[in-house]
């Protein structure tokens, strides 16, 4: 079996796309494939460091060495729809995917897309997606003549997996994401306060890495504590290592809290997938890539974005409603380990590569 080789190119290793990157190197290494990553600025996740090749590179100059001391199969642009172009005016000849994560909003993810279809088009041999309906039916339709695959992400089950923990003294209200306008973070303050005043036990913690945060989001997030008198209810961890997430999770749901997704578009949804994988209960809002891992009221619960009383109602439904909260907590890991399994993954990732002709 021949060795494949190839790159996973992005903008910072940090969120859900650091997460999908090291699990994936990891997993393609067993079936035949080495991938590398080239990240064009630093950041947080550095700290997550394995043992795959990490270049971090923005000049033409360092990305022509990397390409041409390697000599890639195939290089997976993630989310920048002007590296493809960028990759062949180096001297690339080789299969560029375009992989479409992290695309923000509806509004956000269309003008990507749109205005990308000149270069699909010149430099792209392939799409691949995650299977989620907004992003997939606009591939279908601006961009038909693109040869499209659609591979589940995968998570680290074995990791992500209830653990023993110390029991905080409250109930946890939690949240993981970035301070910025499609996370919705306000609704998550608006429907915690609430929750605060049926049960003044509860306690919020917020998880984030401010060297994401949208600057003005930051000042209004601390405005908004204020408003709602919860600067003394709120722990704010600040980018906890994603080895440790796994025993925060499991502390959310031992101290009988939960986790809230507030979205208002997701891709994927790592951290709420690896929270339902720690056995840590998760409502969300039907952020579209959520949809492959939440069932409501089987492994996790939906509210309707923007209707807080219905939020607040579910959230006391998954929190005081032990019978529930364990059937969604069994059911949510099980779903996890069964659908999302990294050998699954590269067996896709193989077949694509098949499918383009790199694998002879």
């Amino acid at each position: 079996m021949n060795r494949v080789k190839v790159l996973f190119t992005f903008y910072v290793p940090s969120g859900g796309v650091d997460t999908l990157n090291r699990l994936r190197t990891a997993v393609l290494k067993r079936h035949g494939i080495e991938a590398h990553l080239l990240y064009l600025n630093t950041g947080s996740g550095l700290q997550n460091n394995s043992d795959t090749p990490i270049f971090t590179a923005s000049s033409d100059e360092d990305i022509h060495h990397i390409i041409h001391t390697h000599h890639y199969d195939a290089i997976i642009a993630t989310s920048d729809i002007a590296m493809p172009g960028r990759l062949r005016g180096l001297g690339y000849t080789g299969r560029i995917i375009f992989e479409a994560q992290g695309l923000g909003t509806r509004d956000q993810a269309l003008e990507t897309i749109q205005m990308g279809v000149p270069y699909l088009q010149a430099h792209c041999d392939a799409a691949v997606i995650p299977p989620t309906d907004h992003l997939l039916d606009m591939f279908i339709h601006i961009c038909p003549w693109l040869h499209r695959f659609v591979i589940p992400n995968m998570l680290d089950t074995d990791t992500f997996a209830p653990i023993l923990v110390d029991t905080p003294p409250y109930p946890v209200l939690a949240w993981v994401g970035r301070l910025e306008h499609n996370k919705n973070w306000r609704e998550y303050l608006i429907i915690s306060s609430e929750i605060v005043k049926k049960n003044p036990k509860a306690r919020l913690w917020l998880f984030h890495d401010p060297t994401l945060a949208n600057p003005e989001d930051e000042v209004m997030f601390r405005h908004m504590l204020v408003e709602y008198g919860l600067e003394d209810r709120i722990g704010i961890f600040i980018n906890v290592p994603h080895s440790q997430m796994p025993a925060y999770y499991s502390m959310i749901a031992a101290s009988g809290g939960i986790m809230l997704s507030t979205s208002l578009l997701e891709g994927f949804g790592y951290a709420v997938a690896e929270a339902i994988s720690c056995g840590c209960p998760v409502l969300s809002t039907d952020s579209d890539g959520v949809r492959s891992f939440i069932t409501h009221n089987k492994t996790g619960k939906f509210y309707p974005i923007g209707n807080v009383e219905a939020a607040v109602a579910e959230a006391r439904d998954l929190m005081n409603n032990k019978k529930l909260r364990e059937y969604i907590r069994i059911q949510g890991r099980q779903h996890m380990s069964l659908s999302f399994s990294p050998d699954r993954y590269a067996i896709s990732f193989r077949e694509m590569m098949t499918a383009l002709r790199i694998f002879h």
